[in-house]
């Protein structure tokens, strides 16, 4: 049937290559960003959170511009593929200057530099979310590409989460022993991917896609509960193994749970063009945006609040884990940064859209369709709910491991007591909200192809 295509492995692969990119750029903000300011630039942990909040506020503002602007707008080089390119050559830029310390202390220079590359992350991120849905109606296509995309992406917070920190003590002035606990640690919340994305869709066909979603956010909630507990006992690291045990677990949860919900997303843009005839997928997918945004927006003003909160003090650097030389932090994002940019170009050469919008129905396209399709559209509310929860429990973790790993004892109490709730009881909470909101999600797998079938059959007899 028309729009129903299958896609070679490579097409799959190339679409994968960029959630990849992303990750490598935007996942060593996400973990490495928050710590280099504090540790690092000189910025106080309440100034830092106050800046992360400001900037997912102008993000609600622009997003909306954004979704609106690529569904009304069909550049030369791709609908959606276009701005792989167009938009990723200056985030590359941002992103490195963003780790560097020539204005070290310049609150200034930190906002400039930090808001221009989350507005250019979502000019790449709103238009390669549309791009999922624009290859294939094919829901069984959908669920390989996504897993395909998310084992990649992961591949990607792999490579920042373990292996920034021997990058940086690489790069760093002799720093003596490679930080490989922290390292392991941080590794660990990727690594499940290797393992249980790739399963994601047999898992889904045993057990069902809610019952899959309750089945990890519980596995995610027990390994937290576990690391707690654990370093609660003692040092972390005299009992680093069942930290690592504790944090597979929790990763695993975490990774396909929240992995697997960009799968939805087509499945609300479908959803959207069944009940109003226009496929407005950038559209839907800058209200995506907004909502994951403003989950990193709780996500990244609470580490700095609690770390403010507790009495947080940088660990001098001879008893810090990771280096304090701001010239390996610079190269480091420098190779990363680089590598990402390549990662976009190979994504480009590799998509190319299929289902999108007739050009009288772009035309019509306005920002307040964006809150129209949010009102009417129950699906895409709940999605989008998921979503707040889910990231906002990401960029809190996230943030936090760093802090957790680098030598959390030398912390007065209510400092190590603050981090410990960033790592696992405010995450834990999190997720139990997450699984109330997903148990309100109606679309089945079996009305989603009946969807998709209407609608191809309504085109077909236009």
């Amino acid at each position: 049937m028309e729009g129903f295509y299958k896609l070679s492995w490579l097409q799959r692969l190339g679409f994968g290559a960029g959630d990849l990119a992303q990750n490598l750029i935007y996942q060593t903000i996400c973990m490495y960003l928050l710590f280099f300011y504090t540790d690092i630039y000189g910025l106080d942990a309440g100034s830092a959170a106050t800046m992360f909040l400001v900037v997912r506020l102008i993000d609600v503002l622009w997003d909306p511009l954004v979704g609106t602007y690529v569904d009304k707008h069909n550049p030369r080089w791709g609908k959606y593929r276009s701005y792989l390119v167009l938009a990723g050559l200056p985030l590359t830029g941002l992103a490195i200057l963003c780790f560097w310390n020539g204005f070290s202390g310049s609150l200034l220079y930190a906002y400039v530099t930090y808001v221009g590359l989350s507005m250019l992350y979502t000019l790449i991120n709103v238009p390669y979310g549309a791009l999922n849905s624009s290859l294939t109606r094919d829901t069984d296509e959908i669920t390989i590409l996504t897993s395909v995309r998310m084992f990649m992406a992961n591949c990607g917070g792999l490579a920042v989460s373990a292996g920034v920190p021997i990058l940086v003590a690489m790069l760093a002035a002799p720093q003596g022993e490679l930080p490989i606990e922290l390292a392991l640690f941080m590794g660990l919340g990727s690594l499940p991917s290797f393992i249980f994305m790739p399963l994601v869709p047999a898992i889904k066909r045993k057990v069902g896609k809610k019952n899959m979603f309750y089945i990890f956010l519980t596995v995610a909630i027990v390994g937290m509960a576990m690391l707690y507990i654990i370093s609660k006992s003692g040092p972390v690291e005299e009992n680093i193994t069942l930290v690592y045990v504790a944090q597979f677990i929790k990763s695993t949860g975490v990774i396909v749970a929240t992995g697997y919900m960009w799968a939805l997303i087509p499945e609300v843009i479908s959803f959207a063009e069944y009940t109003t005839g226009r496929r407005i997928a950038g559209i839907v997918n800058a209200l995506t945006g907004i909502f994951y945004k403003a989950g990193m927006a709780l996500g990244g003003v609470v580490p700095g609040a609690i770390l403010a909160y507790t009495g947080y003090q940088p660990a001098a650097a001879g008893a810090s884990t990771l280096p304090k030389d701001s010239s390996a932090w610079f190269y480091a994002m420098l190779i990363y940064a680089v590598i990402g940019m390549a990662l976009l170009i190979f994504c480009f050469s590799q998509t190319k859209e299929r289902v999108v919008m007739d050009e009288a129905a772009t035309k019509d396209v306005k920002i307040s369709d964006l809150w129209m399709e949010f009102f009417h559209n129950r699906p895409l509310r709940i999605v989008a709910l998921f979503f707040i929860t889910a990231f906002a429990m990401m960029s809190v973790g996230n943030a936090a491991g760093a802090y957790f790993m680098n030598n959390l004892e030398a912390q007065t109490p209510l400092a190590q007591e603050g981090i410990r709730w960033l790592v696992c009881v405010i995450p834990a909470a999190m997720l139990l909200l997450a699984m109330y909101i997903i148990s309100k999600y109606e679309l089945t797998d079996e009305r989603i192809d009946e969807i998709n079938r209407e609608i191809t059959n309504k085109q077909q007899k236009k």
